[in-house]
């Protein structure tokens, strides 16, 4: 039992939030995908595929960040009680559990099509040169929004079997929204970053923090919308995308950056935000279909 409590630390299994953020847009390349495909056993066999591959990705991610960072997390409040910063498990079994969880990955992987693979390839070199982002720029929260929103690409893909523009307009939406709320998150370990030499966007406007990330969800909604407006022919989409909105804007108004809870707070809000924003997808879908048949008895 000691053995599985140490793994379910060191993968975050225990908060969830991680993998669903990595799901979540999964589900948008899905959801939009499946307009163009009529076959619902595909779409909700992908749609487990990807929940299980995001939740083994996130909890590799999670214990190569931690190997990498162990000295780190030393020093931080937050962090310090990680297993490899406790001394809990030894380096060599956290890099078994990381081989273990990336071959079951692959598994999945390889359930897909060719193009699905090698997205899904490619994307290891942003999963796994994201922990060292920290020591090198300000803007790791970057690295991590073009990780993490990866999957829209790829669960497109799976469906698809080509790539366009659309899936791509989709993705810069989500890189910015991923900047927002990863910003909120790293503002609760601030003072203890800037102590050890640790760079993020948190600490880079730390002055100005309301509004660097309130600029990053305008543009993540603003290119949503025109996206929205240009692929569809009504404007019922606009009810879950208004409340995908207002999500966003009410973590801009409960978080405080000198108060570590009322950012995890508004951060965790963000599960709420995506599945809002599926729930967007699915209904431009309904949309697509009632317009094919209306034009087919007409």
């Amino acid at each position: 039992m000691k053995e599985l409590k140490i793994f379910i630390n060191l993968t975050r299994l225990n908060r969830p939030i991680g993998y669903l953020l990595l799901f979540w847009p999964c589900s948008w390349g899905l959801a939009y995908a499946y307009s163009l495909n009529n076959n619902i056993e595909n779409f909700l066999y992908y749609i487990v595929l990807f929940f299980l591959g995001s939740v083994l990705m996130r909890s590799a991610g999670c214990i190569v960040n931690d190997i990498v960072d162990r000295k780190l997390d030393k020093k931080v409040k937050r962090t310090k009680k990680r297993p490899l910063a406790a001394n809990l498990i030894s380096v060599q079994k956290a890099f078994l559990y990381v081989i273990i969880l990336c071959a079951l990955a692959f598994c999945i992987l390889v359930q897909f099509n060719f193009l699905t693979i090698v997205l899904g390839l490619a994307s290891m070199i942003l999963a796994f040169s994201y922990p060292f982002m920290k020591r090198i720029t300000y803007w790791p929260q970057l690295f991590l929004g073009l990780t993490f929103n990866w999957g829209i690409v790829m669960a497109w893909a799976s469906l698809s079997n080509y790539l366009t523009l659309d899936i791509f307009i989709i993705y810069f939406a989500a890189i910015f929204w991923t900047l927002g709320y990863d910003t909120i998150y790293g503002a609760q370990d601030i003072v203890d970053d800037e102590i050890i030499g640790v760079k993020s966007t948190s600490i880079k406007f730390k002055s100005m923090l309301k509004k660097f990330v309130s600029i990053n969800y305008l543009i993540t909604i603003t290119t949503l919308m025109l996206f929205f407006l240009n692929n569809s022919h009504s404007n019922i989409f606009l009810i879950p995308l208004v409340a995908f909105a207002f999500t966003l804007i009410y973590q801009i108004i409960i978080f405080d950056k000198r108060n570590s809870i009322t950012c995890l707070n508004s951060f965790k809000i963000n599960n709420i935000s995506g599945f809002y924003l599926f729930i967007t997808f699915l209904t431009l879908v309904q949309l697509y279909r009632t317009l094919c048949r209306f034009h087919a008895n007409h």
